[in-house]
C-alpha cells in the first residue's frame, strides 16, 4: 500500500471517527428529551409561518425519527456498516442540515439551532460552521465508504442494525413516559432557582434606550433622556428597546403571579425554608389527567404535614377551572410564562419538589411518589434528600442498556472472526498439512477470452458445445469463458456452473450512474457471472485505462462478488530493454496490491506478453516460467510465502492444444487465459486436456 493511500485510509476513519460521535451524541441527548426536539421543531414551523398547522403528534413522531435517524447513522459510522448506504445517508441528511443551518445564520429565526439539545449551546454562525466541516467529511466518505475499517463482521451487521434502532425508539419512548435521564437545563436537580436568576459582579449589562412620545399644541412628537422637553409637554407613552446585549443568567424568565389579586410571590416561594410542592403544568387543556387520584393524595400528604402545594401554568381562568371540575383540585393555581414551565420540566402535568429555592425531586405525572413517601413526614424520607448516586446510576444505565450488549456482541464477533482465522491457518499450516492426506494444491484455470467475436446465437451454441464436452468428460481444472456483455446472461442459462464458470471480460470503474455505455461489477453479477477480466493490453491501449482506473475497477468487481482475473504484461520494446520486470510489478503494485490479505484470496493473475497476444509468437516455456516464478515472489514480498503459493498465476497469449502441455508442466503456471483459440469448443478442449497429459 502506498504512503498516500495509507494517510488517505487514515484520514477517513479519524473524519469517520469525528462524523460518528457527533452524530451519536446529538441523536442521544435528542431521544432523552423528545419534547424538548419537538419544541424546537414548532420554533421552526413557527418561523416558517406554520405554527399550529401540523398536529403535535406529527411533531413529536418527527422528534422520535429524528434522534432515531442521527443515532443509528453514528452508530453505523462506527462500527462501518452498510458503508456504502450509510455515506449516501449521511450525505443526503449533511447536506439538508447545511442547507438549513444556512438559511437560521441568514434569517436568524431562532437563535439555537437545538442540533445538541439543551446539553450543548452553539450560535447559529457556529452550528454552520460545524455542518460544514461535517459536510466535507461526509463527501470524503460518500467517495471512498470502502476505506472505513469495519470493527464488526457482515453476517452480524444485521444484529446491530436492528439493535441501534430499536433501543434508539425504546429510549425516546421512555424518555416520555417518565423523565429525561439526564437533565441538562437550567432547573435539574440540585439547582438552585434563585441562584440561576442572579446576575454575576462585572458580567456585561444589557443596554436599553427608551422613547417617550409626547404632546404639545395637537402635535406629537418622540424624544430621548438627552433631549427631553420641559413641562409644557403632555406625556402620551413611552417605548423601550434593548440595544445591546449582555450577560443573560440561566434563569431568566421565572416568575410566580396570582393574576387574581395582581400579586408576584415568587420570592415568597423561592425563599421558603420548608418544602414546596410545585405541580407543574404549561397548558392545562393538553395535561394527562389519568393520575390526578395520585395528586390529590400528593396534595393532602402535603396539607397534613405543612408544606406548600400550588400548581403553576399558563392557562387561563376557563381552563384552571375545567380542570378542578374533572380532578376536583382544591390546590390554588399561579401564572407562570409557558415556555419556562415546559423548560422546568418534559411533563404534562409534572410534579416538582424545592426547598430553598433548591430543586430536591422532580417527577412525570406517570411516576409519581406513592405510599412509600408518603407514610413519613419528607424530614424523616429519603424524598425529602438530593440523590446522592443520581448521575452514577444514570451513567450505569447507559452503559448496561447499550453500551454493555453492544461491546460483548462485538467481541464475540471478533472471537468468531478469530476462531475463523485460526481455523484457516490450521487448514494451511505446514506440519498439520503433513497429516492430511492430499496436500492441498493451487486451483488450475483454463479461461477463455472471446473478446469481441460472435453474435449472440453463436455465443450461446458454443457454450452450450464447451458445457456439453465438460460435463460428458470431467476436466482436471476449473474452466471459465468469458464473454462479451450481450452474452453473459444468455450463457449463464445454458451453462453448469459446477463444471462451467462464467466471467465478462470488462466493466465500469463507476457503481451506477450517468454513464452511457457503460457495465457496472454490480450488472456482470447479476446475470450470474462470477469472474471478471480486468487490466488486460488491450484496454489499456485501446482505451486508455490507467493504474489508478483499474484500481477503482478491481473495488467494485471485489465489493460484488467476483473473483478478478487481473492482466499483466510488457510490450517487446520493454523486453528487449530487459524492463519486463519492472514494468509487470508496477502494474501490480498500482492496481492489485493495495488489497487486504482477504480480498486478495479473490485475485487470479494472468501474465501476458502483449508481444505475444494475437501474433503467433508465444513465449517459451522458460520464458514464461521465469516471469510467473517473478510475479509469484513480488506476491510473497506482499502478501506472504503462503499467500503466493494459493495465488492463481495463468499464461496468456498465442496459447494453444499443441504447446499447452509444455506451458502447463512448468511449477509457476497454474493455467492459461485463451483468446483466439476458446472461439472453437475442439481447440479449448484440447488445451483444457493439457492438465491430463
Amino acid at each position: 500500500m502506498s504512503i498516500s493511500s495509507t494517510t488517505r485510509k487514515i484520514g477517513i476513519n479519524l473524519g469517520r471517527l469525528i462524523v460518528a460521535l457527533t452524530f451519536l451524541f446529538s441523536g442521544y441527548v435528542k431521544a432523552i428529551d423528545p419534547l424538548g426536539t419537538q419544541y424546537k421543531i414548532a420554533d421552526y414551523l413557527q418561523a416558517l409561518g406554520l405554527g399550529g398547522v401540523i398536529p403535535d403528534w406529527l411533531t413529536l413522531t418527527a422528534s422520535i425519527g429524528l434522534s432515531t435517524l442521527e443515532f443509528s447513522i453514528g452508530i453505523f459510522l462506527l462500527f462501518a456498516i452498510r458503508r456504502r448506504l450509510t455515506s449516501k445517508v449521511l450525505l443526503l441528511v449533511m447536506a439538508v442540515m447545511t442547507f438549513i443551518t444556512a438559511w437560521i445564520v441568514i434569517a436568524n429565526p431562532v437563535k439555537d439551532c437545538g442540533c445538541f439539545g439543551d446539553a450543548l449551546k452553539l450560535t447559529n454562525a457556529e452550528t454552520f460552521a460545524k455542518n460544514i466541516v461535517l459536510l466535507a467529511i461526509s463527501i470524503l466518505l460518500w467517495k471512498k465508504p470502502l476505506d472505513m475499517v469495519r470493527f464488526i463482521s457482515k453476517p452480524t451487521q444485521w444484529i446491530v442494525i436492528n439493535y441501534t434502532i430499536l433501543f434508539a425508539v425504546i429510549l425516546s419512548l421512555w424518555s416520555l413516559w417518565s423523565l429525561p435521564l439526564f437533565d441538562f437545563r437550567p432547573y435539574h436537580i440540585g439547582a438552585n432557582i434563585q441562584k440561576g436568576m442572579e446576575i454575576p459582579k462585572g458580567a456585561k449589562q444589557p443596554k436599553f434606550e427608551t422613547t417617550f412620545i409626547l404632546a404639545k399644541n395637537g402635535e406629537q412628537k418622540e424624544f430621548t433622556i438627552d433631549n427631553y422637553p420641559d413641562s409644557t409637554w403632555t406625556f402620551i407613552d413611552s417605548k423601550t428597546v434593548q440595544t445591546e446585549e449582555g450577560y443573560v443568567p440561566p434563569i431568566h424568565d421565572f416568575s410566580i403571579e396570582d393574576t387574581r389579586k395582581g400579586e408576584d410571590i415568587t420570592q415568597e416561594v423561592l425563599n421558603d425554608k420548608g418544602y414546596t410542592f410545585l405541580l407543574i403544568s404549561p397548558i392545562l387543556e393538553k395535561a394527562d389527567d389519568s393520575n390526578f387520584g395520585n395528586i390529590d393524595q400528593i396534595y393532602e400528604y402535603a396539607q397534613d404535614h405543612g408544606y406548600r402545594f400550588i400548581c403553576l401554568t399558563a392557562s387561563g381562568e376557563k381552563a384552571i377551572a375545567k380542570w378542578q371540575d374533572i380532578t376536583g383540585a382544591e390546590y390554588p393555581f399561579y401564572t407562570t410564562d409557558a415556555t419556562t414551565l415546559k423548560t422546568m420540566i418534559r411533563s404534562n402535568p409534572g410534579l416538582m419538589l424545592i426547598k430553598g429555592g433548591t430543586i430536591i425531586r422532580k417527577w412525570s405525572h406517570n411516576e409519581l411518589p406513592g405510599e412509600e413517601m408518603m407514610s413519613k413526614p419528607l424530614e424523616k424520607s429519603e424524598y425529602g434528600k438530593m440523590p446522592e448516586d443520581g448521575m452514577s446510576k444514570k451513567i450505569l444505565q447507559v452503559v448496561l442498556w447499550f453500551l454493555l450488549p453492544l461491546i460483548l456482541l462485538s467481541i464475540a464477533d471478533r472471537l468468531w472472526a478469530w476462531s475463523n482465522w485460526l481455523r484457516e491457518k490450521e487448514d494451511t499450516n505446514k506440519i498439520l498439512s503433513t497429516f492430511k492426506k492430499k496436500k492441498k494444491m493451487r486451483k488450475k484455470i483454463v479461461a477463455g477470452n472471446w473478446k469481441m467475436n460472435m453474435n449472440l446465437q453463436d455465443g450461446v451454441a458454443l457454450a452450450k458445445e464447451i458445457n456439453e464436452a465438460l460435463v460428458a468428460e470431467k476436466p482436471n481444472c476449473d474452466v471459465v469463458i468469458c464473454t462479451p456483455f450481450i452474452h453473459l446472461a444468455s450463457v449463464a442459462q445454458v451453462l453448469d456452473s459446477e463444471v462451467v464458470g462464467l466471467g465478462a471480460e470488462n466493466c465500469a470503474d463507476k457503481a451506477k450512474g450517468a454513464f452511457t455505455g457503460e457495465v457496472s461489477a454490480e450488472m456482470v453479477k447479476s446475470t450470474g457471472a462470477q469472474y471478471v477480466i480486468l487490466g488486460h493490453s488491450e484496454r489499456r491501449q485501446y482505451y486508455g485505462e490507467t493504474a489508478e482506473i483499474l484500481k477503482e475497477k478491481v473495488e467494485l468487481a471485489l465489493a460484488n462478488g467476483l473473483k478478478v482475473i487481473f492482466c499483466c504484461g510488457e510490450t517487446l520494446e520493454e523486453r528487449e530493454a530487459e524492463k519486463q520486470n519492472e514494468v509487470v510489478k508496477a502494474e501490480l503494485e498500482g492496481s492489485v496490491f493495495h488489497l487486504s490479505a482477504d480480498a486478495w484470496k479473490n485475485i487470479i493473475l494472468a501474465y501476458e506478453p502483449i508481444w505475444a497476444i494475437g501474433t503467433g509468437k508465444t513465449a517459451t516455456s522458460d520464458q514464461a516460467e521465469e516471469m510467473l516464478a517473478y510475479i509469484r515472489s513480488i506476491v510473497a514480498e506482499k502478501y506472504g510465502n503462503e499467500a503466493a503459493e494459493d495465488t492463481t498465476i495463468l499464461y496468456g497469449g498465442s496459447c494453444k492444444a499443441s504447446n499447452a502441455p509444455e506451458l502447463f508442466a512448468k511449477p509457476n503456471i497454474d493455467g492459461g487465459l485463451i483468446g483466439g483459440a476458446s472461439l472453437k469448443a475442439a481447440d479449448f478442449k484440447g488445451i483444457i486436456d493439457a492438465w491430463k497429459k
